[in-house]
């Protein structure tokens, strides 16, 4: 068994969730149930994926999970890029997430 811990991409997935949760607690109210939750989740999904597969008693179990976050972060960078375009972040806040 790994341990997600220990891999840089969980750290930094891990961050750029917290990060989102900070940067979405500025979003209007009535997105709350909308595009605040949604962005949560899939930027928390990257995380959980790879946590989840590092548990697999498996290299292709634990590929297929990768692939899964992989799914999960181009998910999140479309969210993203919505966001900036309805103005609920900025441009510069937007190139520092997306880096």
């Amino acid at each position: 068994m790994r341990d997600f811990k220990k891999f840089e991409v969980w750290q930094l997935s891990h961050q750029l969730t917290l990060k989102m949760y900070t940067s979405t607690k500025n979003f209007p109210k009535e997105e709350m149930f909308g595009l605040t939750s949604q962005i949560r989740r899939s930027f928390a999904s990257i995380g959980y994926n790879i946590s989840e597969g590092s548990g697999r008693n498996s290299d292709k179990k634990f590929a297929n999970f990768i692939n899964i976050a992989l799914r999960s972060s181009n998910e999140a960078e479309n969210q993203l890029i919505l966001a900036k375009d309805l103005e609920y972040i900025n441009e510069n806040e937007y190139q520092n997430l997306s880096e």
